[in-house]
């Protein structure tokens, strides 16, 4: 395997990662919790369930984020790109959000706010990725 080839390797776990992460983010929002809000069916035990699931995958996603970002802002001498550090910023917010949401899990304007800033985040990332 190339140097270029590992590299594109570690990009596409990041995007895969990524699009877990957000992507979920969106179904759950856009679609899962409206269509449930206020359902008194038992069946949302069964969706808390998987919200709980989809949960540690986040997690797992984020490790993968966390360590693939930092090897490609090594690689790629990044570190000192403001858009990196606005980038960084928003990622520590959106970490203690999804903290807080944790402990508040009705506030759906905690849900609302992590969302945009995950967006804002793949925003900043493509723009850091052109330059690759």
């Amino acid at each position: 395997m190339s140097t270029h080839d590992f590299w594109q390797a570690v990009l596409y776990l990041h995007l895969l990662a990524m699009a877990f992460f957000v992507g979920g983010q969106l179904v759950f929002g856009l679609a899962v919790v409206p269509v449930l809000r206020g359902d008194p069916d038992p069946e949302r035990t069964r969706m808390r369930a998987v919200a709980r699931r989809f949960g540690y995958g986040s997690l797992a996603a984020l490790g993968v984020l966390l360590l693939t970002g930092w090897a490609m802002a090594s690689h790629y001498g990044l570190w000192d790109s403001s858009t990196l550090q606005w980038k960084l910023a928003l990622v520590a917010l959106v970490i203690a959000l999804t903290l807080v949401h944790l402990r508040r899990p009705k506030l759906h304007a905690l849900q609302a706010a992590i969302l945009l800033a995950s967006l804002v985040i793949v925003w900043l990332g493509l723009d850091l990725a052109s330059g690759f």
